[in-house]
């Protein structure tokens, strides 16, 4: 069979020796061997760092966003070949399409994100600015730039095309290069994957790269630049973490590991009830799904005394119906592990369980099959186990990571919130009920235990994607057994692989720094309105400076008549002394934001094609008849939009009195031409 080559340096590289061998998990056959002998770890990290990143880093947020859509896009139109070769893995169709669409959905919703939320820049600022001095001339500001070195991956087999891209996406778009390392079990369709990924031309040489086998002596060559994603078990997570290379250069190191993650029945979710359905419908689901094999599936099913016996007779109906075996065949439900080992290794877990339980459905040792060897193929039975004593530790320490979930009762709130802790950190934990009290209850008590809590009522069931699915906006991890590290969460993925600094300087040189103009710093009000300047000439600090315009009563009594905001502190003269706030009737704040509207204007076509919104708005002192308002408007911060003839322009609007105090401040946000006309 072929080795499975590795793509580092530019090139793909076909290992020595005889590599070792990968079986089909449904049929037993040989797929591949796999092999790192001769792959020169030193020089793939070095090529990454010296070649991947500077050509990373080198593109803006939005370029390299850019470019994961288009990869997106690119690998859908290769979706059907690398279902295909999931079955190998022993996965069903809609298990390929879980761990192929969801990676896929991974790279277009950072893309989407990153074009949304971050700027049009290669670094960005964290925060707001710090005023540091009395002053106002000693400020400081997080900055985020990109690593200098190579974000290595060690994925596990459960999701062979998932676990790469989820890590790629945010690393992508920090600007830091990808080398992939996955598990040996799977690693022929990760291999297929990388290949469409470097045969798609879209990423810069040194972006990605594979190394398929043993990890030899990569972790040596690592620098205090390099990252470590690790997903896999808690034992190998610890012996990785404390390699003397990521201890003594503190290489920054994030894990998720396995863990017994629980889902919480509520008291009121009785048979009958909706959400009693709901709960069945998923523990059967997350049983079943990749075989039990998700590092987020349901361990631990804690029910309300009495309620054992009931779910049990629930969940074996179900589980009755699913069809195990190949899934060529269209009938099946659930494949194959994604070995034989891995069906031993179940094995000897479920053994260890069932000294604190019993059985009551499935036989770890006997399966009916469709379509394939029962004994060639790594199959295993769903298996649903009962702890009559949930003061065992077996069940809140052993995990088969297979299709294997046991039920336990509990007594109360309290007990189900230190059952729950007993896993010592999980990934997900889920509570299926009708009663929000009872949930906030347990979502607070659980928190600190679980990276993410799924509720699941009637009203969002519709629309839930299940306890075990990871999104990208939401952070995926968990503290203690878990691997104490997060993936994912939206943007906070990137910022992981980002370096945040904090920069101390006077506003003149820290706007020089950043690119955003600092309060403080210098401001431009001469030439052109600002408004007549398109982005091509447009300057952080060009200002605009207007008014004064004096407010009148009959403005607030005419604003409150058109508006229909006849608040007591605008119309009553006595009820506004009253309030503790005011010394009389004030203007509306909205009246004072128009009026400063109509000052700062320019009111000819040009540039500016639109205002979207106001951010950060606070109204500062009140407005009183006959004060006098001047507006300062002032450039901020520019970001043009790469695939588009705009950009946003960020300004900074600040609305004195005669007296100079500020009356309101925020942020105007405006569309802006790149050139004009």
């Amino acid at each position: 069979m072929a080795l499975l080559r590795s793509y580092v340096n530019g090139t793909w590289v076909t290992p020595g020796g005889d590599g070792r061998p990968v079986f089909d998990a449904v049929t037993g056959e040989e797929v591949a061997r796999v092999s790192s002998a001769g792959v020169d770890m030193a020089a793939a990290l070095d090529y990454g760092r010296s070649v991947g990143g500077p050509a990373l880093r080198a593109l803006t947020f939005h370029q390299r966003a850019g470019l994961l859509k288009a990869l997106g896009s690119y690998l859908r139109e290769h979706r059907d070949e690398l279902y295909a070769l999931s079955a190998r893995t022993g996965a069903t169709l809609g298990d390929a399409k879980f761990d192929v669409d969801g990676g896929i959905g991974v790279l277009l919703g950072y893309a989407s994100k990153a074009r949304r939320e971050l700027p049009n820049d290669t670094f960005c600022t964290d925060g707001g600015i710090e005023p540091l001095g009395r002053s106002g001339q000693f400020v400081g500001q997080h900055v985020m730039t990109s690593r200098r070195g190579v974000a290595v991956q060690v994925n596990a087999f459960n999701f062979p095309v998932w676990g790469p891209l989820e890590k790629l996406a945010p690393a992508f778009l920090a600007g830091v290069p990808s080398l992939i390392k996955p598990a040996s079990q799977t690693a022929y369709l990760t291999e297929r994957l990388v290949h469409h990924v470097i045969a798609s031309g879209l990423l810069p040489d040194g972006a990605v790269q594979l190394i398929c086998g043993s990890t030899g002596d990569l972790f040596d060559q690592l620098t205090e630049q390099d990252l470590v994603s690790f997903t896999g078990s808690a034992a190998t997570a610890r012996q990785l973490r404390s390699h003397p290379v990521v201890v003594g250069r503190a290489v920054r190191f994030n894990a998720e590991a396995d863990s017994l993650n629980c889902s919480i029945l509520g008291p009121d979710a009785g048979p009958g009830t909706v959400e009693f359905d709901l709960y069945v419908r998923q523990l059967v689901t997350e049983m079943t799904v990749k075989a039990g094999q998700k590092c987020t599936a349901i361990r631990r099913a804690f029910v309300p005394s009495g309620m054992a016996g009931p779910l049990a007779e629930a969940a074996a109906e179900q589980l009755a119906r699913v069809v195990v075996g190949s899934p060529a065949n269209d009938t099946v439900r659930m494949g194959a592990l994604a070995s034989l080992e891995q069906r031993e290794e179940v094995r000897r877990a479920v053994k260890a369980l069932l000294a604190a339980g019993r059985l009551v459905f499935g036989d770890p040792e006997r399966v009916d099959v469709v379509g394939a060897d029962a004994e060639r193929g790594a199959f295993i039975s769903p298996l649903l186990l009962c702890c009559d004593d949930p003061a065992r530790a077996e069940p809140h320490e052993i995990e088969a990571f297979g299709p294997v979930t046991t039920i336990m009762e509990y007594a109360g709130v309290e007990d189900v919130i230190g059952l729950a802790a007993r896993g010592r950190g999980s990934l997900a934990g889920s509570i299926v009920t009708g009663d929000a009290q009872f949930a906030r209850a347990v979502v607070l008590g659980t928190a600190a235990w679980h990276g993410r809590l799924l509720v699941l009522d009637s009203d969002d069931a519709p629309e839930s994607t299940g306890h075990g699915s990871p999104l990208p906006p939401l952070v995926h991890g968990g503290p203690g057994r878990a691997g104490g590290g997060e993936e994912l969460g939206g943007i906070r993925g990137v910022l992981h692989y980002l370096q945040r600094t904090a920069v101390q300087a006077s506003p003149r040189v820290l706007t020089a720094v950043t690119g955003s103009w600092v309060p403080g710093a210098a401001r431009d009000a001469g030439g052109d309105h600002p408004f007549r300047k398109s982005l091509a000439e447009l300057r952080p600090g060009d200002t605009v400076i207007a008014g004064p315009r004096r407010v009148t009563l009959a403005d607030i009594e005419h604003f409150a008549e058109f508006t229909g905001d006849t608040f007591y502190a605008h119309m009553d003269e006595d009820a506004a002394r009253a309030n503790p706030f005011f010394d009389g009737r004030v203007a509306h704040g909205y009246l004072v934001l128009s009026f400063a509207a109509g000052l700062f204007v320019q009111p000819d076509p040009g540039p500016v094609l639109a205002n979207y919104g106001i951010e950060n708005l606070r109204f500062l002192t009140p407005v009183y008849p006959g004060d006098e308002l001047t507006v300062t408007l002032t450039c901020k911060q520019i970001s043009p939009r790469e695939d588009a003839g705009h950009g946003e322009v960020r300004w900074d609007a600040d609305v004195t009195n005669q007296h100079g105090a500020s009356v309101a401040k925020y942020d105007v946000l405006t569309m802006v031409a790149k050139n004009w006309p």
